[in-house]
């Protein structure tokens, strides 16, 4: 990935939180037949130190755990929000015109060797933990124990579980850093006044940033 030093983002608990946000991740693997990529919800574990396991299944008729050899390469690729920045936001533009239109966004890219996981009791265990993570919020949260004991033993079945630990993380937060002050202020000021959910994501990444 091309990475301007100012768009850099190397601190571990920020980029683990991008994952805890936006966690269905791009898994990009190599088969024989070439590239390929799967789209799935990983958990975020942060041990071993210094960047943590990621933690995900598929269906086991997915070929992509046979076709990928365990200690295999992978990289996974979570989106954070993303957003179309109009030069019309900038103060520079009455001043100069020498602007152009741009595209914010944040992303995470996570390396590491993958590992196939074919064991019904650690497969309960994720799916509860994914579950419950993703329930938590509901009024009336829904659990693995509210399905029959027999459905949930088929289900468990049905998948297979994938682990990579984390050799390489990488972030990159391009949320108008190269701008003046006065322009990412009006980029803030644009993307709030569209009233959107990515574009009120993006505001408050500018903000932070503009405030580290």
């Amino acid at each position: 990935m091309y990475l301007p030093k100012q768009f850099e983002e190397t601190r571990v608990e920020v980029l683990h939180e991008l994952i805890r946000a936006y966690p269905l991740g791009a898994l990009v693997t190599l088969a024989a037949s070439g590239l390929d990529a799967n789209h799935i919800p990983f958990e975020i574990d942060p041990a071993p130190m210094p960047f943590g396991t990621l933690r995900g299944h598929v269906a086991r008729a997915n070929p992509v755990w046979r076709e990928v050899s365990t200690g295999a390469g992978a990289l996974v690729i979570f989106q954070g929000p993303d957003t179309y920045v109009s030069p019309a936001w900038y103060p520079t533009k009455t001043e100069t015109g020498k602007v152009v239109p741009t595209w914010n966004y944040a992303v995470v890219h996570a390396h590491g060797a993958l590992r196939v996981i074919d064991d019904r009791a650690w497969l309960r265990a994720f799916v509860e933990q994914l579950t419950t993570r993703h329930e938590a919020a509901r009024p009336a949260p829904w659990s693995v124990t509210d399905a029959p004991a027999d459905f949930v033993d088929t289900m468990v079945g049905a998948i297979v579980g994938l682990e990579i630990p984390i050799a390489r993380l990488i972030g990159k937060w391009k949320v108008s850093q190269n701008r003046p002050g006065q322009d990412r202020d009006g980029v803030v000021a644009g993307l709030l006044r569209e009233r959107g959910e990515a574009g009120a994501a993006m505001a408050d990444l500018v903000r932070r940033r503009t405030n580290e």
